[in-house]
């Protein structure tokens, strides 16, 4: 389908980070959007304000006319989360409607673009809005899909000028394939997504076709010892791209970097962890690529307030600190955790995590509470079942009983705020891909006035 002949978009499940950002960018073409989704949040709550129609009905009574018959300018969006047996998802199906995945639209969109396309299990989000803001700031200029709310913009998307396009490349379903970028850069390789993959040898061959896919004569980034061929980076290791002298100064990480030919003292990030550093080495890489100026970049670096729910301190007081997380597998806890330490190592640090998807709980139950285990006090919710039914034996407790800190225990959503009011813990962090996201204003309000 071509992007000039399209002219509606429905999106079932629109209210997904990708998929809300894709229904921004329709919208600012001027073609008629219109979406369900299950559940009413602050983010369907911001498209309705934008002017996009969305419904919370899962039936095709529900459906504006404009949608009910197959006219050849209408492109439907789906997202893999929605159940198959989902009325609309059936309604399109059934009326000879072709369905796209969001990975399918970016590849519409980007087709005949410069594309930078992001790919990693974790890391993704941030270095792909990284990337974005580092060609925005510097006036070199883009056009993004982001998998996050950037802080600098408020928004998962941006609207460029030039035939750039930042895209931050999804790995479930082999989603990422649909994409050929003429940049790439793959954050991580680690075990994921076991339920759609079976083991880590398939993941790993999704990500060499996805590097297979790069344009002739493209560049690819890659995080220093993935078994890919391409141009390495790394916060600490001897690779072609690195950090050096990475130091704490008021409460930014600051470093050095150098690819060999071009070095860039004292960049100042203000989001926390080695691993935002390494994030933000691949960025830099990318940008001097380009030809982007040392010096816009290094203003650059030092202006990205980050992207909400990647490290975001929601409380900062004389009584309490209170960080929120997306984290929601080992290694990103692992990085998470030690980036909080770097920061407050004299401080009591309590953890509410929300698990995400019985598969993934049971596939890396022993890392997750190995992890866990490491924090002061943990306080875990239930598991978030998103697109999953439950599995037998597999539940909050089952992880719970694999910690091996004994101050941990169970807690409902429903009571923990008033839980955690009484606690009153000096240093909290909250992390999943849930909707533990729901507590997080509650939170804030509670500990900001303890």
């Amino acid at each position: 389908m071509e992007l000039s002949k399209i002219n509606r978009v429905y999106f079932v499940g629109i209210g997904g980070i990708g998929m809300s950002a894709l229904a921004r960018y329709f919208a600012k073409r001027g073609v008629v959007v219109c979406g369900y989704d299950k559940t009413h949040t602050d983010l369907t709550t911001a498209l309705e304000s934008e002017g996009i129609l969305i419904s919370y009905i899962d039936d095709e009574a529900s459906l504006p006319i404009a949608f009910q018959e197959n006219y050849p300018d209408t492109l439907v969006v789906f997202t893999p989360a929605i159940p198959k047996e989902s009325k609309l998802l059936n309604h399109f199906k059934n009326n000879g409607f072709t369905l796209h995945k969001r990975s399918e639209v970016l590849g519409i969109i980007s087709k005949g673009m410069f594309c930078i396309a992001v790919a990693g299990t974790h890391g993704k989000t941030t270095t792909s809005s990284m990337i974005a803001h580092l060609l925005t700031d510097t006036g070199f200029g883009c056009t993004a899909f982001l998998g996050g709310i950037t802080t600098n913009y408020n928004s998962n998307v941006l609207f460029g000028k030039n035939d750039v396009v930042v895209v931050e490349a999804d790995e479930y379903d082999r989603s990422f394939l649909t994409l050929h970028p003429d940049v790439a850069v793959i954050t991580s390789m680690d075990a994921d997504h076991l339920d759609i993959y079976g083991d880590e040898s398939h993941l790993h061959e999704s990500f060499y076709l996805f590097a297979d896919q790069i344009k002739e004569g493209g560049k690819l980034f890659v995080k220093d010892n993935l078994p890919l061929n391409g141009i390495t980076y790394s916060a600490m290791n001897d690779s072609a791209l690195k950090a050096s002298n990475i130091r704490v100064s008021e409460g930014n990480f600051v470093f050095d970097f150098t690819d060999g030919y071009t070095t860039i003292q004292d960049l100042s990030l203000a989001m926390p962890g080695k691993h935002n550093v390494e994030n933000s080495v691949a960025a830099i890489g990318v940008a001097l690529s380009l030809g982007i100026s040392p010096k816009s970049i290094k203003k650059a670096v030092a202006s990205f307030k980050g992207v909400k729910r990647r490290f975001e301190t929601i409380v900062k007081t004389s009584n309490h600190i209170y960080i929120d997380d997306y984290a929601h597998h080992p290694e990103e806890l692992r990085a998470c955790f030690d980036a909080v330490r770097q920061l407050y190592p004299d401080k009591k640090l309590t953890v509410l995590f929300q698990p995400h998807l019985f598969t993934r709980t049971r596939d890396f139950a022993d890392e997750f509470a190995k992890v866990l285990s490491t924090a002061d006090e943990i306080l875990l919710l239930e598991i978030y079942p998103a697109r999953e039914l439950p599995l037998e034996g597999i539940n909050s407790q089952f992880l719970l009983e694999k910690i091996t800190n004994e101050n941990k225990e169970l807690c409902g959503k429903d009571s923990v705020v008033e839980h955690i009011k009484n606690k009153n813990p000096e240093l909290l962090l909250t992390v999943g891909a849930g909707d533990i996201d729901t507590l997080i204003q509650p939170l804030k309000n509670t500990l900001s006035n303890a």
